[in-house]
């Protein structure tokens, strides 16, 4: 277990650690947030929230397993031709 120390006491090194260890639980909110506007979104009665955040990670992570490193890029790619999100799932 790593002792908790205060931002004056660690090291650069741990510094480092614990700002990626945020940005890994962040990551996938901000891209939701960038790239699907989630923000700003008015979806905000019932399960409507939870249903689109399940779709949208559903979509940076299929595009993520497809090797797409923007996914921005890749729902542009995939929005193109219509059996794309399919084959994205393993579907076609």
């Amino acid at each position: 277990m790593l002792a908790v120390v205060s931002a004056e006491q660690a090291s650069p090194a741990e510094l480092a650690r614990l700002a990626q260890e945020h940005w890994t639980v962040e990551s996938l909110p901000h891209v939701r947030d960038t790239t699907f506007a989630e923000d700003a979104s008015q979806v905000r009665t019932g399960n409507a929230p939870r249903t689109m955040a399940t779709w949208q990670n559903l979509a940076i992570g299929a595009l993520r397993a497809a090797g797409h490193r923007s996914i921005a890029a890749g729902l542009r790619r995939a929005s193109r031709h219509m059996t794309r999100p399919l084959a994205l799932l393993g579907l076609t």
